[in-house]
Formats: structure tokens, sequence, C-alpha cells
């Protein structure tokens, strides 16, 4: 089974190597791209004030943050969750800065030495939809992701609104097996189907349909006066 982690923090401003610091992370895990409610959630403090910028995006105050555990304090419990995962992070370049700024600071190796391969959804979303906003707002809006609670951001919240984006993103790109939906009603774990022993049976064209194909070039071949593909290339045979 394949175990995910939709990942998302909130930080005191936007540079880590200024000093800024995370103040919430939030995890959601898939197993098998379902939903397990494992999820892992932290309010951190930051040893510092939020930048008034970063304060407009989060509304979480700083005194709000005073009697949180410092990220030293919970980083080996974070670890051992995220161990050996793959991460899902929306511009995942931001948050891994954050977190290998945090690590850092604790003499650990960077962040994807701990996980798995770190998926980037903006990245996959700038593929799929080149010249259109790809925040996630604008991608709940347009894969239909109910995100009408989200007034400010949050780290636990947006990393569940990312998990249904994902989900609705990835449609389509499991492997040639029949999954049986994963899960059956029962909540048990359904057998997948191997297909790969079928042989598939080979159709031949018939002499009529060889004949209307053949009729088909033909008259590609003169309305191209002979440049036709297959004319130049047994030309250069």
């Amino acid at each position: 089974m394949s175990r995910q982690i939709v990942l998302d923090t909130e930080t005191t401003g936007l540079s880590a190597e200024a000093g800024d610091r995370i103040i919430e992370i939030g995890c959601v895990e898939l197993v098998s791209r379902k939903l397990t409610g494992n999820n892992l959630h932290f309010y951190l403090n930051p040893e510092r004030d939020s930048h008034e910028d970063a304060l407009k995006v989060h509304g979480i105050s700083n005194e709000f943050l005073r009697d949180k555990p410092r990220f030293a304090e919970v980083a080996d419990e974070i670890l051992r969750y995220l161990e050996g995962a793959e991460i899902i992070i929306h511009n995942a370049a931001f948050d891994l800065g954050f977190l290998d700024k945090e690590l850092e600071r604790l003499g650990k190796p960077v962040f994807s030495s701990f996980v798995g391969e770190v998926i980037d959804t903006l990245a996959m979303a700038k593929q799929l939809y080149p010249g259109k906003r790809n925040s996630l707002d604008a991608l709940c809006d347009r894969l239909g992701v109910d995100n009408s609670t989200r007034t400010l951001h949050g780290a636990l919240l947006d990393a569940e609104l990312l998990a249904d984006v994902y989900i609705n993103l990835t449609r389509g790109q499991e492997a040639l097996l029949i999954d049986l939906g994963d899960v059956d009603r029962t909540g048990e774990i359904s057998e997948r189907v191997d297909l790969s022993a079928i042989e598939l049976p080979v159709l031949h064209a018939s002499t009529q349909e060889l004949a209307k194909h053949a009729a088909v070039l033909a008259q590609l071949d003169e309305s191209s006066r002979g440049a036709t593909v297959w004319r130049l290339a047994m030309g250069s045979a």
C-alpha cells in the first residue's frame, strides 16, 4: 500500500534565509489514495513575531503562539510520522526551504533525506493548465473542491484541500490494473487483478475495408502531388 502525506506550513514571513520561521505544520495521510484520518498538526512557537503581511494571510497572532512547542521539541515526532512517505506539497520549494532551515538549526540532514519522493502540485498544475492561475484556491474552483470554509490560510485545512485537489489532478493516472476501488464497501482492502496474462484478439481488416483505406491514401497522395510521408519514405528506402 502506498503511503502519501499532504503537507502544508504557515510561517512568520517569506524568507527562511532571513530568519523567518514555521508557526504551523499540517499533514494529512493518504493510503492507496484514501484519507485515513491519521493526520498530524502542530502550532509552533517561532521565537519571533510574524510580519504584518503574514498575519493578514494566516491570522495567527504572536500571543497565541507564545506557549506552543518549539520546532526542536516536536521535530523527532514529525520526522517519525513522515518517514519514508511520498510527500505532496503545493509550491514545494517554499515549504522545503523552511523545513530544511529548521532541521539545519538542529544539526539534522535536509528534509528530503527522511522521506520518499516529494511531489509539487504547483508544478503539476502548471503542466496541466499552462498560462492559468494555479493557486490552491484557483485549483479548488477549477476542480470543484469546496473551499468555502477557507477565509484565512491554515496549514491543516490547506493540506486537507490539497489532498482533494491532488486526487482530482491525478485521476486516470493509475496503472493498467483493475483496482476494484481499492477498498470495498466493508472497508476491506480489495485484491488487484493483473491483466498482463490476457491475450487480446487481433481483428484483421476485411477486403472491403482495405480497398476503402487504399482509396483514401490515393486521394491524399493525389491532392499532395505525391508529397505524402509514405511516398517520401518509399523514395528514400
